[in-house]
């Protein structure tokens, strides 16, 4: 029993669909829609509708810490329209991060433009996706130079070795946008430190680039957070906020730089990712150790926490999903949580050591620096969709009632 190869180009092509089947399924219209096709007739309206929300500006108390958050309702489609209306938007790459936050951008009907290797992979990807050659997709180094706002959306790896060559197109006057702030926090490693006279700023959304792109796509809109590392102009930050709206955000938090690139770097390290994969395989192992077949290890360790509890505790909290379980479990959820605590606490705190001092950067850099990088990543992913769990999760998964 054997899982196809997921390469990227599949995945995207998976995601491309399922986005656009969600669409079709959409009753509301795209909030950029009217706007939009009114301001720029020939830009492609969206293909669903995030829903304005009658909220503001706020200062909120979360558990006993006052903080600042913006909100959608903050920047309505017309009023970015008229706060970005001379500016061009030069995204410069286009994997997750740039594919979707682009669609965002070129659906609400803002000036946008993509930059990447001519004749690439990410050059036929966004072309299949409706950017065209001449008119709104250049060769990296001409949309830097037609851009007056630089979003630098190419990967960590890539930002370090194309910055001496992208530098010289910030000019004073642009402004230049990132979604981490890894190349500017790691600059002794990275090289790349911005000129004094222009404004730098980020908006980070709390997931994936996919993410960011479906949920404008059903209405709604990710969290992200903001931040400014160097304000010219006095603007930075109402500029960051605007960006953030504008790439299809639902609500903004303020952050600094390096707290958001500590922050991203431990938690995709730890509970997004790296932990809850090792988890996973621990539970599922011990299980079939005691005899419990393929299946019943896969359900009881997986499918029934992605398909009934986790969902639970996304939509209303842990404590709500405790409540909702038996009074067994919920016995047993409250006796073992703090022996985890106690267990995984001094490795997440070697892993925010480890953020901190750069050694994850420098292990990034390291490896990306390898010709044969894409490779060695993808021989490490094929031995994980390898592992008997996640195979067994192949099937587990088409057996899913809504699975065709």
């Amino acid at each position: 029993m054997s899982l196809p190869n997921v390469t990227r180009s599949t995945a995207r092509a998976a995601f491309r669909a399922a986005t656009k089947q969600v669409a079709q399924k959409q009753a509301v219209r795209s909030f950029a829609v009217a706007a939009g096709a009114a301001a720029r007739p020939a830009l492609r309206a969206a293909p669903a509708a995030p829903v304005m929300q009658k909220r503001g500006v706020k200062t909120i108390d979360f558990a006993g810490t006052e903080e600042k958050v913006y909100e959608r309702a903050d920047w309505p489609l017309e009023k970015l329209h008229d706060y970005f209306k001379n500016d061009t938007f030069a995204l410069l790459g286009y994997g997750s991060q740039g594919h979707g936050q682009g669609l965002n951008l070129r659906d609400n009907g803002l000036n946008v433009i993509v930059g990447v290797r001519k004749g690439g992979h990410s050059w036929k990807e966004a072309i299949e996706d409706g950017w065209v050659e001449g008119k709104n997709l250049f060769p990296i180094e001409e949309a830097a130079q037609k851009g007056t706002i630089l979003m630098n959306l190419l990967s960590d790896a890539a930002q370090s070795e194309t910055w001496p060559e992208l530098q010289k197109f910030i000019t004073k006057g642009k402004t230049l946008y990132f979604s981490h702030g890894f190349s500017v926090v790691y600059k002794e490693q990275t090289g790349v430190i911005p000129p004094k006279d222009v404004d730098v700023i980020l908006a980070a959304p709390k997931g994936s680039g996919r993410t960011v792109r479906s949920l404008f796509v059903e209405g709604r809109g990710i969290n992200s957070s903001i931040a400014v590392h160097q304000d010219v102009t006095g603007k930075a930050l109402e500029r960051a906020t605007a960006m953030g709206i504008a790439i299809g955000s639902g609500y903004l938090y303020e952050t600094t730089f390096e707290k958001e690139v500590y922050s991203d770097l431990y938690g995709e390290r730890g509970c997004l990712m790296g932990g809850i994969q090792g988890m996973f395989k621990a539970q599922y192992d011990v299980l079939r150790e005691n005899g419990h077949s393929p299946s019943e290890a896969f359900n009881e360790t997986c499918e029934e926490a992605l398909m009934s509890l986790y969902p639970l505790v996304g939509e209303n909290g842990m404590d709500y999903m405790y409540n909702a379980c038996s009074l067994t479990a919920r016995r047993g959820a409250l006796d073992w949580a703090p022996k985890f605590e106690e267990a995984n606490k001094p490795v997440f705190r070697e892993l925010y050591k480890s953020v901190r001092d750069g050694s994850e950067t420098k292990r990034t850099l390291e490896f990306a620096s390898q010709k044969n990088y894409r490779e060695l990543y993808q021989e490490e992913t094929d031995k994980i969709s390898a592992q008997e769990m996640w195979r067994v999760g192949h099937k587990v998964r088409a057996l899913r009632p809504d699975r065709k």
